[in-house]
């Protein structure tokens, strides 16, 4: 009977242990708005941006998208469907952020059509070397005709 006791003294200490560690990250993705790659919450219906993910705010009703084993040691701890790498090593942005028409990396390595493999502009932007910081080989056709250069050329003032 003392073996038994020890025996089940055992289980239970391991059930216990077992139930103090800390879950593993969710590693579900999925197709967030506008297409782009999401985070599937543990509801299994909730998908929030890549973005989303890390970003001190719990989007997930039980705060999943927050979790230390996810977020502390970013980008490493993140699944690897959330992250894309910059043309430097050391950068990188949410993978919903490649191919947005934004210069998220710094290079335009998150727009250029090899590294990133990003479709051509679509009909909401109008293709150009820009001049700006923030934008890539694609302006926002709002920027047209608005009276400021945006393109080298002047090609969104006249053509556009």
């Amino acid at each position: 009977s003392a073996v038994a006791l020890l025996v089940l003294a055992a289980a239970l200490a391991a059930v216990l242990a077992l139930a103090l560690l800390p879950r593993a990250p969710v590693n579900r993705p999925c197709t967030a708005p506008n297409n782009k790659t999401g985070f599937l919450c543990d509801d299994r219906v909730t998908c929030i941006p890549a973005s989303w993910v890390c970003d001190r705010a719990s989007n997930c009703r039980n705060g999943e998208d927050e979790q230390e084993q996810l977020c502390g040691d970013l980008p490493h701890s993140l699944p690897g469907y959330l992250v894309f790498y910059c043309s430097n090593p050391r950068s990188w942005v949410y993978a919903d952020q490649r191919c947005n028409g934004m210069n998220n990396c710094g290079d335009c390595s998150d727009e250029s059509w090899s590294l990133a493999a990003c479709p051509p502009c679509g009909q909401e932007w109008w293709s150009c070397s820009s001049v700006h910081y923030e934008f890539c080989s694609c302006i926002p056709r709002r920027l047209c005709r608005d009276g400021i250069q945006h393109c080298l050329g002047w090609s969104d003032e006249f053509n556009c």
